[in-house]
């Protein structure tokens, strides 16, 4: 185990600059979760880690050691694709072990190692089989065994979750989440799905265009979003956004109709964006944020989302799933001030 430094790490291919001063500290034994949109740079990110893409500038440090100049087989990392990468002649033994090839150990050794990882990996039944023999879950494992056999300084996961189904990748994630909390690795874990991040992660890397936009616990990006993007990409259904402008007395007066008592410092006249989630806008909930329409119910049985129409669109509210309002009725939606954000319109930044 190791921590893992990035101070100021810069990607450019021909004129264009695609990662911007990415700068994070992931300490020993933490898993940290980059997630983001196709394109936002967090594969580029792990690829530079491993090795695997040169730096433009910048430093990359592992356990102290900076390794910019270093082969990825140098540098105590072992990745795992998305892509199992496991070859289909080799029994699920010769695969896991194929991660010894280049180690000087005794054959006994590195025999009492590939069993010590099959054992950790529930896999001890399955040496002697033929990746064929395997389903997707089990073969993905087999590529982490291959990874964990030689004991790095820090694993990297590259998307491996996203060839499997639904109900495969929330087992595999609950496995992967056991094995560290077992092994206790320092992990870096890269993913476009925002459960995975939230349900895995020590903390999250949330990056768009090459930026980092927060960095956080899982609790922290949810219940604190640093700007607009991330309250929005976190979370399903999505934060609710309303335009709105401070009167005075810390009114706010909102786009769709209606007045918001918020408070603190905010100037009068600043156009701002109020954010809600849907599990924290409700029917009835004083004190009331607007009134709509109900165009669409969407139960999920012990609740129902419901999309109530307004000037500014469709908000997305959360109803009883019992007595859920019926299509047509109109409605008044309501939050604790506790659970409404502040964003600048202007930047999109969170206020406090």
């Amino acid at each position: 185990m190791a921590n893992l430094i990035l101070r100021d790490l810069v990607k450019t291919y021909d004129k264009t600059e695609v990662l911007h001063s990415i700068n994070l500290e992931v300490e020993d034994g933490e898993f940290v979760v980059f997630v983001g949109p196709s394109g936002c740079g967090k594969s580029t990110t792990l690829r530079m880690i491993a090795g695997l893409e040169e730096i433009t500038s910048g430093v990359i440090e592992i356990d102290g050691r900076v390794v910019n100049n270093l082969e990825p087989k140098d540098r105590d990392i072992a990745m795992v694709f998305q892509n199992y990468a496991i070859y289909p002649h080799m029994s699920v033994r010769k695969n896991i072990g194929f991660g010894l090839r280049s180690s000087n150990a005794p054959k006994p050794e590195k025999e009492k190692r590939i069993e010590e990882v099959a054992t950790l990996l529930g896999m001890n039944d399955l040496l002697d089989r033929k990746p064929s023999q395997l389903s997707g879950g089990q073969r993905q494992r087999v590529a982490i065994g291959r990874a964990m056999v030689r004991d790095p300084a820090v694993f990297l996961f590259d998307e491996p979750l996203s060839n499997l189904d639904a109900q495969l990748r929330t087992q595999m994630r609950l496995e992967i989440k056991k094995l560290h909390q077992r092994v206790g690795s320092t992990i870096v874990f890269v993913t476009h799905d925002q459960v995975e991040a939230m349900t895995m992660a020590d903390r999250i890397v949330i990056m768009k265009d090459g930026h980092i936009q927060q960095v956080g616990t899982p609790a922290e990006v949810y219940h604190a979003p640093a700007n607009i993007f991330v309250a929005t990409f976190i979370g399903a259904p999505a934060m609710n956004m309303i335009p709105g402008r401070v009167n005075g007395g810390g009114a706010v007066t909102l786009a769709t109709g209606g007045t918001v008592q918020l408070g603190g410092a905010l100037p009068e006249g600043r156009d701002i964006i109020i954010g809600i989630r849907p599990e924290d806008l409700l029917p009835g909930e004083t004190p009331g944020v607007l009134r709509g329409e109900v165009n669409v119910r969407e139960p999920l049985g012990h609740e129902t989302l419901i999309y109530v129409g307004t000037s500014e669109g469709d908000v997305i509210a959360k109803a009883d799933g019992r007595t859920p309002p019926e299509i047509g009725e109109v409605v008044s939606l309501g939050a604790h001030p506790d659970n409404i954000h502040v964003f600048d319109a202007a930047t999109g930044e969170a206020l406090a």
